[in-house]
């Protein structure tokens, strides 16, 4: 019997329920509570009393010291946001994509990625094409099939949020260097799980959400930038962006001198601390061995399905496969009536595309993975 890498009892509800959920609102672990918690009644609530200006200031250091080690990069290159969205949203107008050129992107990607491309397309002369994901084939050599010299910008996620599909980022990252296209990289359902090399992908921008596998709550989101788009300055400008943000000169466009110029303002410093603690929980697990347990898991339910009316979107063997994102139809079971038999024996997973999506995690045993292939057979 295959046993959880995490220790269970810093999630309370595994004790009544399966979870497989954590690609959506993924659960928070006790250390990571504690701190939040701790956070807060010993300092947030006392106001400066408690955190003076500068503490204010430095108080992000942590989170960005363990971020950077999560990323395999520098510290100076990861920018703490309010969310990856904040990111995403203005990479068009910081890029501004030239004339007449194309804009890469996939079709059943997370909206997140998609929308602030359309929205720019729709006043702007470039015109954005999307690629289909078949599961028979490489997403990878897809979109590299589709990159031409009009092809100014791909946006893509290193894992993809409905099908668990995985980008060979190296690939893909010299197909755009070619003709010198960006490369705007999604690492949210692909961070805590898949060691993220952030320097060796040599993305223009590599964006993540502080939750999910991270472990953390929502209000945060994270960005490592290349040193080159470092060079340019941020659409949405804060007053917290600076090297001295408590050195308020209102006259003045005041920015940093690495990535803390693209953090706006005061944000959620109870949702810092927890990411701050999470990370460092899911360094110490260390990431190979979370990817290796989640392979393992991935096979035992592949295998528990064969001879069942639950197949997986793609091969588990496949390359271009996830373990811990691990998608399953049916082509005669109801999707809705399947995820409420499921709900009723206490199984969390999700439905994505009409498919139910299972989310493998450091805390999953090979218990949870045998209930859920027993309520589906």
């Amino acid at each position: 019997m295959l046993n959880s890498l995490s220790n269970r009892t810093f999630y309370p509800c595994l004790s009544d329920y399966n979870y497989l959920n954590q690609a959506s609102l993924g659960l928070i672990g006790e250390p990571a509570v504690q701190a939040m918690n701790g956070f807060l009644n010993e300092i947030a609530r006392f106001g400066n009393i408690k955190m003076s200006d500068q503490e204010e200031v430095q108080f992000f250091d942590p989170l960005r010291k363990n971020a950077a080690q999560l990323f395999n990069t520098s510290a100076e290159q990861v920018a703490i946001l309010s969310s990856a969205s904040e990111m995403l949203a203005q990479l068009p107008y910081i890029f501004k994509p030239k004339k007449n050129s194309k804009i890469l992107v996939v079709s059943s990607d997370f909206p997140a990625i998609t929308r602030p491309w359309i929205s720019y397309s729709k006043h702007n002369d470039c015109s954005i094409e999307f690629v289909k994901e078949i599961p028979e084939e490489s997403l990878t050599d897809t979109i590299i099939s589709r990159i031409d010299h009009q092809t100014s910008i791909v946006a893509v996620s290193l894992v993809q949020f409905s099908t668990g599909t995985k980008i060979d980022v190296y690939k893909l990252r010299q197909a755009t260097k070619k003709i010198g296209s960006k490369l705007i990289l999604d690492v949210t359902q692909a961070a805590g799980v898949v060691d993220i090399k952030a320097v060796d992908y040599a993305a223009d921008v590599l964006v993540c959400s502080g939750y999910k596998w991270l472990g953390g709550h929502g209000g945060v989101g994270l960005a490592v930038l290349s040193e080159k788009t470092l060079k340019e300055d941020p659409i949405l400008t804060g007053w917290m962006g600076t090297d001295n943000p408590f050195d308020l000169q209102p006259e003045k466009l005041l920015y940093a001198n690495d990535a803390r110029k693209f953090t706006q303002s005061t944000m959620s410093y109870i949702s810092i601390k927890g990411l701050e603690t999470s990370i460092k929980e899911i360094i110490n697990l260390d990431i190979q061995k979370i990817s290796d347990h989640s392979d393992k898991l991935a096979k035992i339910l592949s295998s528990g399905l064969k001879g069942s009316k639950w197949r997986t979107y793609r091969s588990i063997n496949d390359q271009s496969a996830s373990s811990h994102i691990v998608s399953l139809q049916s082509s005669s079971e109801n999707i809705d009536h399947t995820l409420q038999k499921l709900k009723i024996a206490k199984i969390v997973c999700g439905t994505r595309n009409n498919r139910l999506r299972i989310s493998i995690a450091h805390f999953n045993n090979e218990a949870d993975i045998n209930s859920l292939i027993n309520a589906l057979s």
